[in-house]
């Protein structure tokens, strides 16, 4: 049983049904943007969308500053533009899509970040954006804020040019709370964090007694009983859709 439930553990894809949520909805969206557009994926890394947008031009920009081990696929990807996402050297309007995947959390200055990508958008074109509401730390040191609320996206982004804002959150409340009871058998598997061995021995009956119930009954009511959350104070995240407002015609 141990064995198994290590197994389990080890299987991210199991857990993570935030990233799962995500790509579906990037995947979604990518389908919207007509063939041919030019994309530019700001903090690609490791550019896991970049089959989303074959019927694009698609480009990346990244600073290319973590480590390889904290990318998604464990190494950069190519990378066409490398700069702060606040400054990026491309034309007004270059784009007509970005898309921008959790990295707003990683940046010191989010507001500068949107700005600057409200002015590479064409008039017209769109934003794909997501970042968490609550994460732990990750990415250190680049790691600078804990998430962004719906009152965020839209006071910020109507500021940086862009109308139609659609927010929707990555799942809810008991989603999260799931999440982390996985996180809870996971880090407290036998022998598997640091304490004395006696604290692990007498450890190991409780976590073989509760784990089954935290890593799939809490899971399985939680996605059985997230839609009743009436609330939706919590999430993981939000997935976030824009279009750069259209300039006024000429007088």
């Amino acid at each position: 049983m141990l064995s198994a439930l290590r197994r389990s553990l080890a299987n991210s894809d199991f857990f993570a049904f935030n990233v799962r949520n995500r790509d579906i909805w990037v995947a979604e969206q990518a389908a919207q943007i007509p063939a041919g557009s030019k994309v530019l994926d700001v903090g690609a890394g490791s550019a896991p969308y970049r089959p989303l947008f074959a019927h694009c031009i698609y480009k990346t920009h990244d600073f290319a500053q973590l480590k390889n081990a904290q990318l998604r696929h464990g190494d950069y990807a190519r990378i066409d533009v490398v700069s702060d996402a606040k400054a990026v050297p491309v034309p007004d309007g270059s784009f007509d899509a970005v898309i921008c995947t959790e990295v707003l959390e990683h940046v010191p200055e989010p507001i500068a970040v949107v700005r600057e990508i409200g002015r590479i958008v064409a008039p017209g074109g769109r934003l794909i954006l997501t970042a968490p509401l609550g994460s732990g730390i990750h990415q250190e040191p680049y790691h600078f804020y804990g998430g962004y609320t719906p009152y965020w996206y839209e006071k910020f982004l109507d500021e940086a040019g862009f109308e139609s804002v659609a927010v929707s959150s990555n799942a809810g409340s008991l989603r999260h709370i799931a999440q982390e009871t996985i996180r809870f058998v996971r880090m407290t598997r036998p022998f598997g964090f640091a304490a004395p061995w006696l604290v692990h021995l007498v450890w190991v009956p409780f976590w073989l007694l509760f784990a089954p119930w935290l890593l799939v009954g809490v899971p399985v009511a939680a996605r059985l009983l997230d839609r009743f959350d009436g609330e939706r104070r919590f999430t993981v995240g939000y997935h976030v859709s824009a279009v750069r407002k259209r300039l006024p015609p000429p007088p």
